[in-house]
């Protein structure tokens, strides 16, 4: 599956948060400034050509159904970004968070407790 572009994740964000729908919705949900529906109408049909949505004809427009989970993309997301920028390595992502201060103790010790117990949260 296509690398989406910032333009198109936050398109999916959007279509995401509405669990589909039409462009003036989508539209809606974009933070400002907002782009024209134009180019918002351009940037969901490139959606549709690399497969992350469905759209469906009704009366003179098109209503568009996400074909991938959010959560989906954000795993296959992370697993790219991890690869890329941290050799494949968690533990050096952990760690980058650490030096850089951005990650508390208290929260890794948070993070140990839940892979320790099996729970996501």
């Amino acid at each position: 599956m296509e690398k989406l572009t910032q333009q198109e994740e936050e398109a999916m964000q959007a279509i995401w948060a509405l669990d589909g729908g039409y462009i003036k919705y989508f539209l809606e949900q974009l933070p400002e400034p907002k782009p024209p529906y134009t180019t918002l109408a351009s940037t969901v049909k490139n959606l549709e050509k690399k497969e992350y949505v469905a759209s469906e004809k009704q009366g003179n427009t098109y209503r568009y159904t996400p074909l991938l989970k959010a959560e989906d993309y954000k795993k296959r997301f992370m697993k790219g970004f991890v690869d890329d920028y941290f050799k494949n390595s968690y533990k050096e992502l952990v760690a980058f968070f650490a030096r850089e201060k951005q990650i508390s103790a208290e929260e890794l010790k948070e993070i140990i407790d839940m892979i320790e117990n099996k729970n996501p949260e």
